[in-house]
């Protein structure tokens, strides 16, 4: 059985979404566990909306919440009956396998990392979203935990990215290249310079080389490295441009009775292919390199994403990601 503990007070939608999804999740997959943690009594009444498996849906009382605006390692601090902060403890605790959250983005870093702690040899845990390419999807690794990260850091992101593309999407062989200005090994600036020859001579990966930003939505690269500034404005901006060509579409189709029939003509296949840059389809970001997994969901995030994102905590277990994360870097427990 995995354990997942799902917080229910975070994000835009708490608690109907990760209630929800929680439901779902349970009822479609037979071993799995889901601890909602948060506000017993705000998620006894939504959970009451719904028919489910009481014995693998269990209320884990917490009095607090970390708002969005605390400042995180004081919130950490001082909010111990706040449902990160306990939700982490029952990772720490043994307790639990993973746990989800679409609250504080600070404190749920800060937290992995000082209640959960890192697996024995990872230098700092990176946030690895997986975003959509026009051939399927890649993780772009870090995009935010980590802002001056050095190149060992960004050699260990290239090894953990590559064991999560292939144990939990399956991609064997996971091609590897790391952001940059042009496609030349000489360019970029000290920290990709120092990175690159590190990455080229490191036998673990499918190192291809340089990428350049516009090469990304192409899927020219499985696993994309950078540290967490560069890649939080690449996450930012691919999601805003999604988000636009989205409203300028729709208006278009809109603009007149021609392209009205045009659009009720492909409503279906249009449909199907705007899923693909939807946020939602790919479940959370899981932050690698901790002694259990913790994953940050969009503040946004709907009941899909949380249900995504259960399912994917299972297959982490089950591919023994951590265990082979300590393979990777050739580090023992």
């Amino acid at each position: 059985m995995v354990n997942v503990v799902v917080d229910a007070m975070g994000g835009d939608n708490a608690p109907k979404a990760p209630v929800k999804a929680s439901v779902n999740a349970v009822r479609d997959e037979k071993n799995i566990k889901v601890f909602l943690i948060g506000r017993e009594s705000v998620i006894k009444e939504e959970l009451s909306k719904y028919t489910y498996d009481s014995e693998r849906i269990e209320i884990v009382d917490a009095s607090e919440v970390i708002e969005t605006g605390e400042a995180p390692v004081m919130a950490i601090r001082k909010k111990k009956d706040s449902s990160i902060v306990k939700g982490l403890n029952l990772i720490k605790e043994g307790k639990a396998d993973a746990f989800i959250s679409s609250g504080s983005s600070g404190a749920i870093l800060v937290g992995g990392q000082v209640i959960v702690g890192r697996l024995k040899g990872v230098e700092r845990p990176p946030l690895a979203p997986l975003i959509p390419t026009e051939n399927g999807v890649c993780c772009l690794i870090d995009c935010g935990a980590n802002v001056d990260a050095r190149p060992s850091h960004l050699v260990q992101f290239a090894k953990m990215g590559s064991i999560y593309m292939e144990n939990v999407i399956g991609i064997k062989n996971p091609r590897v290249g790391i952001v940059n200005i042009g496609a030349e090994e000489e360019k970029g600036n000290l920290l990709v310079k120092e990175t690159f020859p590190l990455l080229k001579s490191c036998p673990d990966i499918n190192f291809i080389g340089s990428i350049e930003a516009r090469d990304i939505p192409f899927g020219k690269a499985d696993v994309v490295v950078c540290e967490a500034f560069v890649g939080n404005v690449i996450l930012k901006f691919y999601e805003g441009t999604g988000a636009v060509l989205k409203n300028v579409l729709k208006e278009g189709l809109m603009s007149s009775l021609k392209s009205k029939i045009g659009a009720l003509l492909i409503k279906d296949s249009l449909k199907d292919t705007m899923k693909k840059f939807d946020p939602s389809e790919y479940g959370g970001a899981p932050l690698l390199g901790l002694k259990g997994l913790v994953v940050k969901a969009h503040g946004s995030a709907r009941e899909k994403e949380f249900e995504i994102a259960i399912r994917q905590c299972a297959t982490f277990k089950e591919q023994r990601i951590n265990d082979k994360i300590n393979e990777k870097i050739n580090v023992l427990n």
